[in-house]
């Protein structure tokens, strides 16, 4: 029987949207060798026929290439889905970080262009910029909605400070962050104040970059152009440290018939009703499996179980290397 993809609303926003979105950066970067583009357009459409109707891409995946991927994919049904992608580095790549508004007006143009669309559903800031004050960056995409050009503003990766400065400017519809069992941080600060402005939270990495699935672990390796070879977390000792999050998860799994991967996200699902994580894939086994954890029911016991589970349980290694984690505005 195929799952029903239930609907969600990002925050006060309005912005509605599958409870599962689609992580599209994997199918032009960043995880080994490219996939092959037609068999990517096909996993594309088929997530638009199972239900998904949100898709998660950014200008610097590929550089470029995601971007036209969805809309050479998409552009067929784009009536029917919300798109969102992404600005805020500079034309170097992940080096440099450039939110100048007159710079993010023309990555909208750009990104408009490669997308196949007239209008951006949602436009992320993909990391704060510390050199232009949030304020201005709010500005610039709030003159884009005027014009008809985005719908919603989002943040990626902001802190509390932020998240408030730019919401006083332009309403954020919705933050993107990693959150998962093994990196709860935004529980702390960010998911209360989300809940009191009324923004929408899209946890992405929700299945710990492939490892909470079960399907890794010490032994696996990784081609050498992937970018998890460089995570300090997913070193194979820390791998070995950290099964325990999995060994927890399978046995949840089996008593529910469902796999690691679908009590993840099911676990994620349940914490809010207005969380809609985007795990990444590039097969679409693995696509149908992930639409499967939004019809797992989770109990008031087994969430209990979880999490005084993993409350015991520390991961070990960062999530990001030394050089990638100055990238993160905290």
């Amino acid at each position: 029987m195929e799952t029903k993809v239930q609907k969600r609303k990002l925050g006060k926003s309005g912005l509605e949207v599958s409870a599962l979105g689609l992580g599209c950066m994997g199918m032009s970067f960043s995880y080994g060798p490219v996939p092959d583009k037609k068999e990517m357009i096909s996993v594309l459409r088929s997530a638009v026929e199972r239900g998904i109707t949100f898709f998660d891409t950014a200008e610097v995946y590929g550089p470029f290439t995601n971007e036209e991927l969805l809309g050479e994919a998409l552009s067929p049904f784009r009536d029917k889905l919300v798109i969102a992608t992404k600005f805020g580095f500079g034309t170097s790549g992940i080096s440099s970080l450039d939110s100048r508004p007159e710079h993010i007006k023309q990555v909208a143009e750009a990104s408009l262009k490669r997308l196949k669309t007239d209008v951006i559903d949602l436009f992320y800031q993909h990391r704060v910029d510390p050199n232009v004050p949030i304020e201005d960056v709010a500005g610039a995409v709030k003159d884009l909605i005027r014009e008809g050009k985005v719908k919603h503003f989002g943040l990626s990766e902001a802190g509390v400070q932020m998240i408030r400065r730019a919401h006083a400017v332009q309403p954020v519809t919705a933050l993107q962050s990693e959150y998962s069992l093994w990196w709860r941080e935004p529980e702390a600060e960010v998911l209360p104040v989300l809940e009191e402005l009324g923004i929408g939270f899209v946890p992405y990495s929700p299945l710990g970059k492939g490892f909470l699935t079960g399907k890794m672990n010490e032994n696996t390796t990784f081609d050498k152009t992937d970018f998890r070879n460089s995570v300090p977390r997913l070193s194979p000792e820390n791998r070995k440290a950290n099964q325990v999050f999995v060994d927890l998860l399978a046995i949840i799994a089996q008593r529910k018939g469902a796999t690691p991967a679908q009590i993840a996200l099911a676990w994620l699902l349940a914490q809010k009703s207005w969380i809609v994580p985007i795990p990444g894939t590039t097969k679409l086994t693995r696509l149908e499996e992930n639409i499967g954890a939004t019809a797992v029911e989770l109990t008031a016991n087994d969430l209990l179980e979880i999490n005084t589970a993993s409350s015991k349980l520390k991961v070990q290694g960062d999530r990001y290397s030394a050089g990638s984690a100055k990238l993160i505005n905290r």
